[in-house]
């Protein structure tokens, strides 16, 4: 062979190396087929995005995928695509929050010498954590697979709704070992306080519960172990002693499950409860009966099909469809199950509550979700929102106190707002009755008249001074917009003196605002007058008057009264003028700023929740292309389907929603009221689901990359000159038509009668 023929071979086969090893990410031990196809698990895994990677099924109890060594807050998931240790194998995760917890039950196969000690990031071969690459490593839906380069183990996971399948491939002729580290979760060693107990029912089934004070206090989960083999060797230990104990209870408990010729394959399968170690062996026994860890990944992979067939979005563009399809995926983790297979969970007030007549809920996190996420899920999810309500409604019995941050039945009290109100209010104004409507007006007035977080002043005072409280503008502003949607409930219950009440209440956001800065600024208590000085660039985390922000996003927390707002500004282009200063400002936020102030345009932070509606506000004032203009920038912008394909993080769907949401060309922007504001289509057709054999499907005629403004529109075949649409519309079913161009008609839209209103 000749030197350019050789040379040509030499490329040809690293061609197909490349495409071999592209393949190879992708696949699974079944073959896939369907819209998981579309979906890549790594997109938000680097940079902040903080998503989960590993295997589970829509909304399951269980997240089983690997766990790095928490090093900070880009693993809060405990996964981040920039590492390159593995600890082990936990069977719950977080996807997208801001906050670290969770990790229960490590597990970890390795060979050699006994370890007990997991090692660390600089040394892990101290221990019996394992390198491993990204070459050797597939992250699918329902299917997890990494080789342990330390260990020549390879590790695959599946998951049921409550139970992670694992399976791991040993070397020949070596000791093997699996140690479960009951102790062990998403922490670093010193915010780690756990108590744990760990029992040998037989020689192929464990149980036991790991109860741990993290960002969560005092949550409490419940395991049991089976695996397709016995224990050749079964050890206890007390930290790193070595007990002849078959039960133990301690602040760190380990089991060691030991081989001194390692089998070709062990399977565990590893069932969770909020109630007891024999519940979660029977969920186990009732949701995987066999030891076939193929047909486990087929069965859940069909669950996934079938949940993404909410949307069927139609584009020539892979990559555009791999956003899309991916960041729906991201939008079914959570809320995840919080129930046994037969209905049990345990509650806030740690009792126990049998066979509950509604499928339980967890991981709320309300702060971020109530403002894309549920008003998307009312549309795609209809058949859960009762249920997440139901949850909501059960959490404030037992608290009395609707959720905040909610995470496996303890309350983190984390960010800002009562903002359960608000999904409960779009619920009940969007029609749903599942659930006891008189429950859930009096939980609304219940965490509305409480004397924490500045309610007390706002009962006392009507504002919320800033020398009393942290944050207290955002608080007051979150407070004014769940108290309209309070306002309407009552409204409709006929509960005419509370409806006055709050309708009142949800004005106050009119006290901050100051007519000549024009930014919503802190109150002093004693002056009774803007707090001195003031930099509406300046964001201290946490310490100032505002939460993950600054006076350039929070001014525009008022999605309940948009027209009170631009009355504020004093006309319709005063309103626009600043607006659209929001996208082209930049100053200095403070060597303090949040970390979660990410994906900025000027001042415009896409990467934090404050601002999602921002961009929808123009049609209120008449001019919805700029909308359009702005929506096109940020999903080409911040959404991409690269492992840094999110430009924040994802908190529990939010931010993907957003995107979701977007691409059908509306949004949501009072969050109780089912007004979807018209922005721009990014897709050609989708077509969505939304229940009862029922279709609603959004077209867009000449659609580009150029072509982003509204032409005109249609509604089902007749024309429809309104920049927006209601929820109630779309859940008839029918056809959305958009007729796109490259020059924006600015007389869609314009008139008055044809912007959307905040009132319902």
């Amino acid at each position: 062979m000749n030197k350019r023929n050789s040379f040509v071979a030499i490329t040809l086969s690293l061609v197909v190396l490349a495409a071999c090893t592209s393949e190879q990410r992708f696949a699974s031990p079944v073959q896939e087929s369907g819209l998981i196809t579309h979906v890549d698990p790594y997109i938000g895994s680097a940079d902040h995005g903080h998503v989960f990677v590993g295997a589970s099924v829509p909304f399951g109890a269980v997240q089983a995928g690997p766990n790095n060594f928490h090093k900070g807050w880009d693993w809060c998931s405990g996964y981040h695509y920039s590492d390159s240790i593995i600890k082990g194998f936990t069977q719950t995760h977080l996807n997208g929050t801001g906050c670290a917890d969770l990790g229960d039950v490590l597990i970890m196969p390795y060979t050699g010498d006994v370890k007990l000690y997991k090692g660390t990031q600089q040394h892990p071969d101290s221990g019996y954590a394992s390198r491993y690459s990204h070459d050797e490593e597939i992250a699918r839906l329902a299917y997890y697979t990494v080789m342990l380069k330390d260990h020549n183990v390879k590790v695959e996971l599946t998951a049921t709704e409550r139970v992670a399948f694992h399976k791991y491939t040993f070397p020949k002729n070596k000791p093997a070992h699996i140690i479960i580290d009951v102790r062990e979760g998403n922490a670093t060693e010193d915010k780690i306080d756990a108590y744990c107990f760990l029992q040998k029912v037989n020689d192929s089934t464990l149980i036991g519960f790991r109860n741990v004070n993290s960002w969560a206090r005092d949550r409490r989960v419940y395991f049991a172990i089976r695996s397709n083999i016995p224990f050749e060797e079964f050890a206890m230990y007390k930290g790193y002693t070595k007990t002849d104990s078959t039960s133990m209870q301690a602040d760190t408990v380990k089991g060691l499950i030991s081989f001194k010729q390692a089998p070709k394959e062990v399977m565990l399968k590893v069932g969770l409860s909020s109630v007891s170690g024999e519940k979660a062996l029977a969920n186990i026994l009732e949701e995987i009966k066999d030891w076939d860890f193929n047909k486990t990944v087929e069965q859940s992979n069909d669950k996934w099909n079938n949940a993404l067939a909410c949307m069927k979005a139609e584009s020539k563009n892979e990559a555009q469809k791999r956003i899309f399809y991916t960041a729906l995926y991201h939008t079914m983790i959570t809320p995840s199950l919080y129930n046994d297979h037969d209905g049990s969970y345990r509650g806030t007030d740690k009792n126990v509550y049998e066979k509950a007549p509604f499928t339980n809920y967890t991981t709320f996190s309300l702060w971020d979700t109530y403002r894309a996420y549920h008003p998307l899920m009312s549309i795609i999810q209809p058949d859960k929102v009762n249920d997440f309500v139901n949850s909501m409604l059960a959490i404030y019995q037992q608290q009395r106190k609707l959720p905040i941050w909610h995470l496996h039945a303890r309350e983190t009290d984390c960010m800002v707002g009562y903002s359960a109100v608000n999904v409960i209010a779009d619920a009940y104004l969007k029609g749903f009755r599942g659930f006891d409507t008189t429950l859930a007006l009096e939980a609304m007035k219940a965490s509305s008249t409480r004397d924490d977080m500045g309610v007390k002043y706002l009962k006392e005072l009507g504002y919320i001074p800033s020398d009393k409280e942290n944050e207290a503008v955002a608080k007051a502003m979150e407070y004014a917009l769940a108290d309209w949607g309070i306002a309407q409930v009552a409204k409709q219950q006929g509960r005419e003196d509370d409806y006055k009440k709050y309708a009142e209440r949800a004005l106050y956001y009119k006290k901050y605002f100051d007519a000549n800065t024009k930014f919503m600024r802190g109150i002093d208590s004693k002056t009774k007058k803007f707090v001195e000085p003031f930099d509406p660039f300046k964001s201290i985390h946490r310490q100032n008057d505002y939460t993950e922000g600054n006076a350039w996003q929070y001014t525009w927390l008022v999605p309940q009264d948009v027209e009170g707002l631009i009355n504020l500004f004093g006309s319709d282009q005063a309103f626009i003028t600043k607006l659209d200063s929001l996208f082209v400002v930049t100053g200095d936020m403070g060597e303090h700023a949040s970390a979660d102030i990410s994906g900025l345009i000027g001042m415009y932070a896409h990467g934090n929740e404050p601002v999602h509606h921002v961009a929808y506000l123009y049609p209120f004032a008449g001019e919805q292309w700029k909308t359009a203009e702005k929506v096109r920038q940020i999903c080409s912008q911040f959404y991409t389907d690269k492992n840094t394909g999110l430009c924040g993080n994802e908190d529990c769907g939010q931010m993907s929603a957003w995107y979701l949401i977007s691409a059908l060309g509306f949004y949501q922007v009072n969050p109780s009221n089912g007004v979807y504001v018209f922005g721009t289509p990014l897709f050609d057709k989708i077509t969505l689901n939304i229940g009862h054999e029922k279709t609603f499907t959004v077209v867009a005629n000449n659609n580009s990359d150029k072509n982003i403004y509204i032409q005109s529109v249609k509604l089902n075949g007749a024309d429809y000159n309104k920049s927006y649409i209601k929820y109630a519309d779309i859940m008839k079913g029918g056809t959305l038509e958009f007729t796109m161009g490259d020059q924006p008609n600015k007389e869609f839209g314009k008139a008055p009668e044809n912007r959307p209103k905040s009132a319902l």
